[in-house]
């Protein structure tokens, strides 16, 4: 299993550990929501959980929680920058199904 990231996404996330030394990384994960099932939760992390996977990408810790893994394998982190625009966005092989408004998914 793994979770991968663009070298764009990673130079956003290292850009903002810059300022945040007492972060080791990025967690990424899921929760149930929407009206399609699940949505896509991102934060700083403060520590490597027992229960986190850790996948190091063009420098930068990814932790995905076991229980999270499963919805995730394979997904890709991408920072995208469209005129005024700019995001994280989740190209997940996974997904069955998204919800009109794009902010939940089915697998």
């Amino acid at each position: 299993m793994a979770v991968l990231m663009t070298q764009a996404a990673a130079d956003r996330v290292r850009s903002f550990l810059v300022d945040q030394q007492d972060k080791v990384g990025v967690r990424v994960g899921v929760k149930p929501a929407g009206c399609s099932g699940l949505t896509y939760i991102m934060d700083f992390a403060d520590t490597v959980g027992e229960d986190d996977e850790v996948f190091e990408v063009h420098g930068v810790k990814v932790l995905v929680d076991k229980e999270s893994l499963p919805y995730l394998d394979g997904m890709e982190l991408d920072f995208t920058k469209e005129g005024i625009n700019e995001g994280f966005k989740f190209n997940n092989p996974n997904v069955k199904s998204t919800c009109g408004c794009g902010t939940s998914f089915s697998v």
